[in-house]
């Protein structure tokens, strides 16, 4: 699956905290939202309207848009290492567990997502 998929099927389940996520999703739609970050600060900075900083109105408004969506993002990673979701708020040990290999088969979160095709198919609706 492309990176933008990845990506796209977040923004869509932008409200979802429910399930699991694989690393692959949540790797590549933070490298999406990275790249977008970067052209988005870039145009702040071409345009003239960003501060002494840096920070612009362009690159905030991105940031805002994508809060929700990658909070509820993290969170299903966490799930899919059999945590909770409020672990993304431990910082060394949230970026050990998004590097970390999701539980094989279901856990308490839900089905593992890599034998799960119902996610991709999502993706597409």
């Amino acid at each position: 699956m492309l990176a933008i998929n990845h990506y796209i099927h977040v923004m869509r389940n932008y409200a979802n905290f429910q399930g699991r996520a694989r690393r692959s999703e949540y790797w590549y739609a933070l490298l999406v939202y990275l790249v977008i970050s970067i052209i988005a600060s870039g145009l702040d900075v071409v345009l003239g309207i960003a501060d002494g900083n840096g920070n612009g109105p362009i690159g905030i408004l991105v940031a805002l848009g994508h809060l929700f969506p990658m909070i509820a993002l993290a969170a299903r990673r966490m799930h899919d290492v059999d945590k909770s979701g409020w672990f993304q708020l431990i910082p060394l040990y949230s970026f050990y567990l998004c590097v970390k290999n999701g539980d094989t088969g279901t856990n308490r979160f839900g089905q593992d997502p890599k034998t799960s095709i119902a996610n991709v198919a999502d993706t597409f609706n």
